[in-house]
């Protein structure tokens, strides 16, 4: 499979110390699977290609792979594998390209920020989904898709179309941007990979999607195939791009005319929240806890304070903020009967789970706004449907008080993964229609101080199954 990177970019040579490949030398690189060559096809001032080739043995890899179950015996020696560009090019871009990956270059630094126009063809390039998929993966990235999908064999044309297509992307960006595109979305498109996924892939996931993965219409799609469609660990990926950042949240800060007039310190508003759930759960009587969202575990902190909860759950989707919440609340220290109150679990609040059934009570403190609004429908579905805890308590920004905020915007959230920000109105409008459809009561509440105008920093929705 070839790869050619094209720019006009004057110089065009430019493009030889970006790579760290000098034009005039063919390199060999030895890959587990075989060997890659970069070469030139063109160098000028004025238009500059250089190709990568790949040269896969398909014996070699069973061989370095060994059996693979009960797969057909024939199909690890007859594939496509050395062909097209799948996994196998992703990974020879990261090692032969890794310099210009990560933004390094000795001899031109200025260079690494500079967007210029490139030319990247693909032959070929498999694409589970279609021309469709392969336009929705890259279109929204601002490239130009030119795309010719390969018959599966001429000489019968009524057999159709195979999924192998000769792609030319076109962009004006920078070339460190352009390979992490290429390194995600190539096994995207072939939806598979052709070695073991581990841990690490998350972290190279999350590093080559930095600054556009979180922001893609695809974005869960793009995940989970790039994690070969395992679910833990997709969702633990997800959980991460989704999570928010508590000490960079702006509804924690408040405007400085009010600072000056205070006399001492006061709580930050997210411990507000964590304060009022906390109260409402305790006064609704609850004795069996599910804090959904619970991140690194603050909330969960303070209901282990109390007696009344005897057991309390912890969940969120993200793998890595679970793991800040246990070393947060010391559960490995704590004695045997205290560590049998408190369990943490990896999950997603927009699917059912048997798990979160029967709880007194449940609490998503600054939760819902993080989920795109379609999305709603399915966690009301897992969480009042499907779960139904007898109190839920549920705290979200209120959209009206920032106008307070010195550096308010006309359509700017607090925090950039905020997907909506609601009024009260558009809040308790909500949670009406919730407890209308699943038998709950509800009742709103605002917690820190309250503006006349605009109302509080954040919102409660207090809901009660009815009896």
């Amino acid at each position: 499979m070839l790869l050619t990177i094209t720019t006009t970019h004057y110089p065009a040579t430019d493009l030889g110390y970006l790579l760290h490949k000098h034009p005039d030398k063919i390199q060999t690189f030895d890959l587990s699977a075989g060997k890659a060559y970069v070469f030139y096809t063109e160098v000028s001032e004025q238009k500059c290609s250089a190709a990568l080739l790949l040269d896969i043995d398909p014996v070699g890899l069973v061989r370095s792979e060994g059996p693979r179950g009960n797969d057909f015996a024939l199909e690890q020696y007859v594939n496509d594998r050395p062909y097209v560009a799948s996994s196998f090019m992703s990974n020879a871009i990261s090692k032969v390209y890794s310099s210009a990956m990560n933004g390094k270059c000795k001899d031109k630094p200025e260079k690494v920020d500079v967007a210029m126009p490139f030319s990247v063809k693909l032959a070929v390039l498999p694409v589970s989904g279609g021309e469709a998929v392969l336009r929705q993966l890259f279109e929204p990235l601002g490239y130009h898709v030119d795309a010719i999908q390969h018959p599966l064999d001429p000489a019968f044309p009524e057999w159709g179309d195979s999924r192998y297509f000769t792609v030319e992307l076109n962009h004006v960006i920078t070339l460190q941007s352009l390979l992490s595109h290429l390194y995600l979305l190539i096994p995207v498109c072939d939806n598979d990979k052709h070695y073991w996924i581990a841990n690490d892939e998350i972290e190279k996931l999350l590093d080559k999607g930095k600054g556009w993965l979180e922001t893609h219409p695809l974005k869960e799609m793009i995940v989970r195939r790039y994690l070969k469609n395992q679910r833990a660990m997709a969702n633990q990926a997800l959980g991460v791009l989704l999570s928010k950042d508590e000490s960079d949240d702006t509804d924690e800060e408040v405007s400085s005319e009010t600072t000056e007039a205070l006399t001492e310190p006061k709580p930050k508003i997210h411990e507000l929240r964590l304060l009022a759930a906390r109260d409402q759960l305790l006064h609704a009587g609850a004795k069996t806890v599910a804090d959904l969202g619970c991140g690194e575990g603050r909330l969960t902190r303070l209901l282990m304070q109390e007696k009344q909860f005897e057991f309390i759950l912890g969940m969120d989707v993200s793998y890595r903020a679970l793991e800040i919440a246990k070393d947060r609340l010391k559960l490995d220290r704590l004695p045997p009967k205290q560590a049998e109150r408190v369990k943490l679990v990896q999950g997603s609040l927009t699917y059912r789970d048997k798990r979160l059934r029967g709880f007194d009570g449940a609490a998503l403190v600054e939760v819902i706004e993080h989920l795109d609004e379609p999305r709603l429908a399915a966690l009301e579905r897992a969480v009042f449907e499907d779960a139904r805890p007898k109190t839920v308590v549920i705290t979200t920004p209120n959209a009206e008080y920032n106008v307070r905020f010195e550096n308010f915007e006309d359509g700017k959230m607090r925090h950039s993964d905020h997907r909506f920000e609601w009024s009260r109105k558009e809040f308790e409008d909500w949670g009406n229609g919730i407890a209308a459809c699943y038998g709950y009561t509800a009742v709103y509440k605002s917690v820190g101080e309250v503006d006349e105008e605009v109302g509080a920093l954040s919102q409660m929705g207090i809901f009660t199954l009815k009896n």
